[in-house]
């Protein structure tokens, strides 16, 4: 076990750190900014007038993407159900509007189809070396399918760093603590004895409602922002994570 002090804050007895992905190791806000517009438009082509409501409900406006919003913080499946809701209040029945809204989201994906994922935030890699080399197991848990998960590490070759490589791939979705709670079981440590890194509230509150040692809020170059409150510390570069004893 070891002691990780972040900027003035300290967290004993650590064994490991569950990281988000997407807006904590991946700089993907550009390409969810990109696939949210795409969804909106392809399901306003079909059903008109549908396209800017949805876009405020994935919290996209013009060039900027909320960090809290469906878009940043959700599953799959919960941005899907979401544009079924707006579908539905056309008058379609709610399984047709949940279809529609499954193909316009598989037409959007091969439209956009990602070669690779997007880049890592600068420090991201040196950091999660310098943490697996202290001997603290690492896990991704992200909202991102577990798939995406594995592709991103196969992509960056992190998996000599990385023992858990986990999405969201049913209807258990952030900021459930059962998913945190599985990640610990699969790293084989106690939830107390693991810290969470993430960049939503959503991560912050399901480390929080699991009895996580602590979770770390991270808003690469602001610290200081109004949704990241509830997290024990929070920071603008994961270089702010130290190792101070083992």
């Amino acid at each position: 076990m070891v002691t990780i002090h972040c900027r003035g804050v300290t967290f004993s007895d650590i064994q490991a750190i569950i990281f988000d992905k997407d807006g904590t190791l991946e700089d993907s806000q550009e390409f969810c900014r990109t696939l949210g517009q795409k969804r909106s438009r392809l399901i306003d082509a079909k059903i008109p007038g549908i396209g800017e409501p949805l876009l405020m409900a994935f919290g996209i406006d013009g060039n900027s993407m909320s960090p809290t919003g469906l878009m940043a913080v959700g599953s799959r499946r919960e941005n899907e159900i979401a544009a079924a809701a707006y579908i539905a209040e056309t008058g379609r029945g709610w399984l047709e509007s949940l279809a529609i809204a499954k193909e316009t989201f598989d037409e959007a994906d091969r439209v956009l189809q990602k070669s690779a994922p997007s880049a890592l935030f600068i420090g991201s890699l040196e950091v999660v070396k310098y943490l697996s080399e202290a001997g603290i197991k690492i896990g991704i848990l992200s909202a991102d399918s577990t798939a995406s998960v594995q592709d991103f590490v196969k992509y960056y070759q992190l998996s000599d760093y990385i023992q858990l490589e986990m999405g969201v791939d049913s209807n258990l979705g952030k900021p459930d603590p059962q998913l945190f709670l599985q990640a610990c079981e699969k790293l084989g440590v106690a939830s107390a004895n693991t810290l969470m890194v993430g960049d939503a509230p959503t991560d912050i509150e399901m480390a929080k409602q699991a009895g996580a040692a602590g979770a770390i809020g991270i808003c690469w170059g602001q610290p200081e922002v109004n949704y990241l409150v509830e997290a024990d510390v929070a920071i603008a570069n994961l270089e702010d994570i130290q190792v101070f004893s083992t």
